[in-house]
């Protein structure tokens, strides 16, 4: 099984969602592991340039433009190669951190993980299994201020990847052992079925 790993936290050291990823990783088994570190190595932020030539047909593209959507080519094709994807969602403010979304942004590619038909936009990204480790001080999932995996339950169905398991340590601030305790019990519970789905 293939496995693209997204690590989004700014804290490279001590992070509750690289510990959480680590144990999902271990428990996924032997899997080619991807791993995409968003802190280590941050993304560009999309440009008027990489805006234009994503909707200029391929064969069409001025070098510059080809130059703008490598980075972007490379992201896709890591999530396209990959059985189950893994990404780390710190809560930063109520919401995923920068570095996350700047990853959205590029593969978020219409035509490509994306299209318009007559009956609606359609996801080109399927057969994926999607497992997100959130972990904030005290943003409950599901609560009214948690826009961090509504967010990206939603961008990720839209690209077609509707098969996603929140993993989460959700209330560090005030009983950091007992949500930790929690969110490993979760991802000890996830079945090599579970874990493997879309292998």
């Amino acid at each position: 099984m293939s496995v693209l790993r997204i690590d989004s936290s700014a804290n490279t050291q001590d992070s509750v969602t690289r510990a959480l990823t680590d144990r999902i990783i271990e428990r996924l088994g032997d899997s080619h592991v991807t791993v995409r570190d968003l802190a280590h190595e941050p993304l560009p932020q999309i440009t008027h340039t990489w805006a234009v030539a994503r909707v200029t047909p391929e064969s069409e593209r001025a070098p510059e433009q080809i130059e703008a959507l490598k980075e972007s080519d490379k992201l896709v094709a890591e999530m396209m190669a990959a059985d189950t994807i893994v990404i780390g969602a710190p809560v930063y403010n109520f919401s995923i951190p920068a570095s996350l979304k700047a990853w959205i942004d590029l593969v978020a590619r219409v035509g490509v993980t994306f299209r318009y038909t007559e009956a609606g936009p359609e996801g080109l990204v399927k057969g994926k299994r999607v497992i997100i480790a959130m972990a904030s001080g005290g943003t409950p999932v599901g609560a009214p201020m948690d826009f961090n995996t509504p967010y990206l339950k939603t961008v990720l169905g839209f690209m077609g990847m509707d098969d996603v398991t929140v993993i989460s340590a959700d209330a560090l601030a005030t009983d950091a052992e007992g949500t930790i305790a929690s969110a490993h019990q979760a991802i000890d519970a996830l079945k090599p079925s579970d874990a493997a789905k879309a292998a």
